[in-house]
């Protein structure tokens, strides 16, 4: 699974070199079902032909489709999918982007990349990160309420205790991992070794300390989602040691991660997760009221627009699915339209002002309608 980030969105959307293809479809994961993904694939590139006919030539418009078309054909690429797809490309570039989460199909070319989907996605407070710990590996998840999928590490970030202490891991250690297997969790580890066993012991809080200094530099501090330890009852108290990650949530799963299947190890993590959901949910509404009254945030959609194109929003919630019917029409002084729209789903007031608060670096949460603190579909707080 590939991480979706701001800096992956940002990035998206500096690109101004038209036409800038996106598309969008819910994609399957197992076999059988998945035979009907490129075919869905192609007939959403066929919409995408005609949407580009209507400005460039035949020539043009096969030379701009030439990479989508290759997708198509990769029979690898679909045999390893999730539950939905984006697909972003531009002269010079191409992205795929693997979803944890179903979306609606949608091809369009314009003069920017639609991010709408991605950033819904990543502005959704249910995502948390999982950590599957063990004396010798560890291998990080990305969850939510309905999936977890492990994440491709970076090849600079060492996943096993040969990787991150090389040289310096003990001959001790050794010796004893040899009785305990890959896992390194028999009892080998914990009886009979005197000595041995105090080496192993820190090796184990070095790998750990390594672990933890990793997995919050380059992952709990770019996305600021919480983080669930799965590791061994002894495991926890060790890792708690030597961790700074101030993201880790202080209940864990005590199992060894890799003795339990994956849909088993989800359900238990959404059991640690969904208390912190809640409380961040319900901390969010009462930080808006607070804002509210003080004369600090407001839900008027219009005084919002004006506060996005001026970057005075320090955070915008966003109730989940609503669509808004205007647009910001005009970015210096922030003036809305109300209009109908051919494709609500493209464009709305709301995407516009997710899209404008996260340029501007402010924080966008896209909100349970049942813990919305409004009913206009948005709230904001206002920087000052």
């Amino acid at each position: 699974m590939q991480l979706i980030t701001e800096k992956l969105i940002q990035d998206l959307l500096s690109i101004e070199q038209a036409p800038c293809l996106s598309l969008y479809m819910p994609t399957y994961r197992n076999h059988p079902d998945n035979r009907q993904d490129p075919i869905r694939f192609k007939n959403l590139l066929k919409e995408m032909e005609q949407s580009l006919l209507q400005k460039y030539s035949s020539d043009e418009t096969k030379s701009f489709l030439a990479p989508l078309e290759e997708i198509a054909e990769n029979l690898d690429f679909w045999n390893h999918s999730l539950d939905g797809l984006a697909v972003f490309s531009a002269k010079g570039l191409l992205e795929l982007v693997k979803l944890p989460v179903t979306v609606d199909e949608l091809a369009i070319a314009a003069d920017s990349f639609h991010t709408k989907p991605l950033r819904k996605y990543l502005q959704s407070t249910d995502r948390y990160h999982l950590l599957g710990l063990s004396r010798h590996e560890f291998a990080l998840f990305e969850g939510n309420r309905h999936s977890l999928d492990e994440i491709e590490l970076s090849s600079d970030i060492p996943k096993t205790i040969e990787d991150a202490l090389g040289e310096e891991l003990t001959d001790e250690h050794i010796t004893v991992a040899a009785y305990g297997g890959a896992g390194g969790e028999s009892n080998a580890m914990h009886h009979g070794h005197g000595g041995k066993k105090d080496q192993v012991d820190l090796d184990a809080e070095r790998f750990f300390r390594v672990v933890a200094k990793s997995v919050e530099e380059h992952y709990s501090k770019p996305s600021g989602l919480p983080l669930i330890l799965a590791a061994l009852p002894e495991h926890h108290h060790l890792f708690q040691k030597v961790n700074k990650n101030g993201a880790l949530l202080s209940d864990g799963i005590q199992v060894n991660p890799s003795s339990i299947g994956k849909e088993k190890l989800a359900e238990m993590a959404w059991k640690v997760m969904e208390p912190a959901y809640l409380k961040n949910l319900e901390n969010q509404a009462g930080q808006f009221c607070q804002a509210k009254a003080s004369g600090k945030g407001t839900d008027n959609y219009k005084e919002l627009a004006v506060a996005a194109v001026e970057g005075r929003i320090g955070t915008l919630l966003v109730e989940a699915d609503r669509i808004i019917a205007a647009r910001i029409t005009n970015l210096v002084t922030g003036n809305t339209q109300k209009k109908d729209m051919d494709n609500p789903r493209v464009d709305d007031l709301l995407d516009d002002m997710g899209e404008l608060v996260m340029k501007m670096g402010g924080k966008v949460v896209v909100m349970p309608p049942e813990y919305m603190p409004t009913d206009t579909g948005l709230a904001g707080i206002y920087r000052y």
